[in-house]
């Protein structure tokens, strides 16, 4: 049962008396310790993500995060990142130059659960916010919309605190089907009729924010939310922060 396992072990303790092959164990093993690090990363963002989600699901009864999904960059997307920045490719490069080899998505229902989230998030000792980026009040060309943070945060590991950088993307739920659709089909190669089918997505992204803001408005009318962080006090809160 354990064949493919017992394998790549016993490969691996002979590369180790290998002298051509130490150095390549050797950066094996640094790359997995950084990626290490990144998912022990994403567990300490994600649990302070769950932590305010309850919290305010507790206070006014409703959870503002739906979902909260997180991935490590796949090693070849690295690489090729990297490639392309100019730099080094190598394990030194990357906490030097990439901010998200960590990600986290979450979608909100409403809005302004997002910027609510972003605030309460940022707002915390031990987050620093690197970057933010608002596509939502300026969306990409294509469509786009989302809230993306860059936050740094202490790690406690065994032999030192190290600061590991996240990126946080919140979005609402049409948001992020939208983002997905479009991921998806931008991915096929040789698409036929790409620009018409290009102006058809933007005037599907431009239909899913106005559907946002109409259950916002509704959910207002329905609800009287006190504990929310409206999008343009959100860099006021930044300025207070730094």
């Amino acid at each position: 049962m354990n064949d493919g396992h017992d394998g790549r072990v016993g490969y691996y303790l002979e590369s180790l008396l290998d002298p051509d092959r130490k150095e390549t164990v050797e950066r094996e093993f640094k790359f997995d310790q950084l990626m290490m690090m990144y998912r022990c990363a994403i567990r300490e963002v994600q649990t302070k993500l769950e932590v305010l989600n309850d919290d305010l699901g507790s206070r006014y009864e409703r959870n503002p995060i739906e979902n909260i999904h997180s991935r490590i960059k796949e090693p070849i997307s690295i690489a090729k990142k990297l490639k392309k920045l100019d730099v080094p490719v190598c394990v030194e490069s990357i906490p030097l130059y990439l901010n998200d080899v960590a990600g986290i998505r979450v979608t909100c229902s409403f809005i302004d659960d997002i910027y609510t989230v972003a605030g309460m998030l940022i707002r915390q000792d031990d987050i620093k916010l690197i970057k933010m980026k608002d596509y939502i009040e300026n969306p990409k060309p294509n469509g786009y919309r989302s809230l993306h943070l860059i936050v740094e945060i202490p790690v406690f590991f065994a032999d030192a605190t190290r600061p590991m950088r996240v990126e946080v993307q919140i979005r609402t739920i049409a948001m992020d089907f939208w983002a997905s659709l479009d991921h998806h089909l931008r991915y096929k190669k040789n698409v036929k009729d790409a620009d018409s089918i290009s102006a058809e997505l933007k005037a599907c992204a431009d239909i899913i924010a106005q559907t946002d803001e109409d259950m916002l408005r509704i959910r207002k009318r329905i609800f009287s939310d006190h504990q929310v962080l409206e999008r343009k006090n959100l860099w006021a809160e930044i300025d207070d922060i730094n």
